[in-house]
């Protein structure tokens, strides 16, 4: 791990094409295609095709999106994608047209509010390998599963907030109590008590995926209640800390450029692995498998931002040392975080954790 005091720019691009306005009238917006190598000619290359339900500025797809952006820079695909795909009718006509008017070697995407459509549709192209993430099983012969697997940064990240607060306590704000989100939020919790078992910890949920209106003000109201640090599991969550200059974690991506002086560190989900374990089967032949494993830290998947020492109230070195040692912990596989996917309270003493 390392501390920093300038951020790195992650761009996530979004450029309608004007060629795809038949997939804009499946309920989506139309993005960029997007070639491999540089420019250079893309006949060899496997198209992937990247279907989101919500816009590209919410993390959770953004990373996804990032990650096969990452893939085109890399000349090992091509890819085009729609986004904002957001009712299950739209998923299931958007998804129906992609699969039989560009007949692309692979599908990505997130099923969490379209599970039935998206399934329906792979059974309908059985020889496309589908790849969602998905809090379902992987359904034979071509839908394979995947989720953010984010419980190791996310107690980094806990340990962190318990060792920021001097109010004792910290505010968090989440999607909905559905199992993924929980085992971040929970795995969270526990590691806000290795380093400050006094804490109370706040928990709402704005049951959406992306509301930033709303998300900012569920933190209102934990800083109305003596939160003096936040956890933006969506997006919206920091601008309400940078408003009462307090420190917030960001989520799925590097967020520090969104409030240099705030963002103290992100969870973030590195894409890519699954992203590669995609594009073999759609060079290889479509699976039914379980790709969660492809985010957890010790493959790759993902990790904590380098820890920003300049936010507002500075971060103690004795601080970064302890969450250093933890991640070090994590990936020689000497710690195990704990998976609890179970509904966390509004209000969490940590002591009784």
């Amino acid at each position: 791990m390392q501390t920093r005091r300038t951020w790195r720019h992650r761009a996530l691009a979004g450029v309608a094409a004007a060629s795809m306005v038949v997939l804009a009238a499946c309920g989506g917006t139309t993005g960029e295609e997007t070639t491999g190598g540089g420019g250079e000619g893309t006949e060899d290359l496997p198209l992937i095709y990247g279907v989101f339900a919500t816009p590209l500025e919410e993390p959770w797809d953004g990373a996804i999106h990032a990650a096969l952006q990452s893939a085109v820079e890399d000349g090992t695909i091509e890819y085009k994608h729609v986004d904002n795909v957001n009712t299950a009718d739209a998923m299931e006509r958007t998804l129906r047209n992609i699969a039989s008017s560009e007949q692309p070697d692979a599908i990505m995407g997130d099923a969490f509010a379209a599970e039935e459509a998206v399934r329906k549709v792979a059974a309908e192209f059985p020889d496309i390998p589908f790849a969602f993430g998905s809090g379902e099983d992987p359904v034979e012969p071509n839908m394979s599963v995947f989720d953010n697997w984010l419980q190791d940064p996310a107690y980094l990240a806990g340990m962190i907030a318990g060792g920021l607060t001097e109010s004792d306590v910290i505010g968090v704000v989440g999607a909905m109590p559905i199992p993924e989100v929980n085992r971040i939020v929970n795995a969270f919790v526990q590691g806000i008590k290795e380093t400050n078992p006094e804490a109370t910890v706040k928990v709402s949920f704005i049951n959406t995926f992306f509301d930033p209106a709303a998300a900012k003000q569920a933190a209102n109201a934990h800083v109305a209640a003596g939160a003096d640090v936040l956890f933006a599991e969506r997006d919206g969550v920091i601008a309400a800390a940078e408003e009462a200059d307090i420190p917030v974690i960001g989520m799925m991506v590097d967020q520090e450029e969104e409030a240099p002086e705030h963002v103290v560190t992100s969870l973030i989900w590195h894409m890519r692995p699954t992203v590669d374990a995609v594009v073999e089967q759609a060079e290889n032949g479509p699976a039914a498998v379980d790709l969660g494993e492809y985010s957890f830290m010790n493959v790759g998947g993902s990790e904590l931002a380098p820890i920003n020492t300049d936010v507002v109230g500075g971060v103690p070195e004795d601080l970064v040392q302890q969450v250093e040692e933890k991640e070090a912990a994590i990936m020689d596989g000497s710690f195990t975080t704990p998976v609890d996917e179970s509904a966390p309270a509004g209000s969490i003493d940590v002591s009784r954790q």
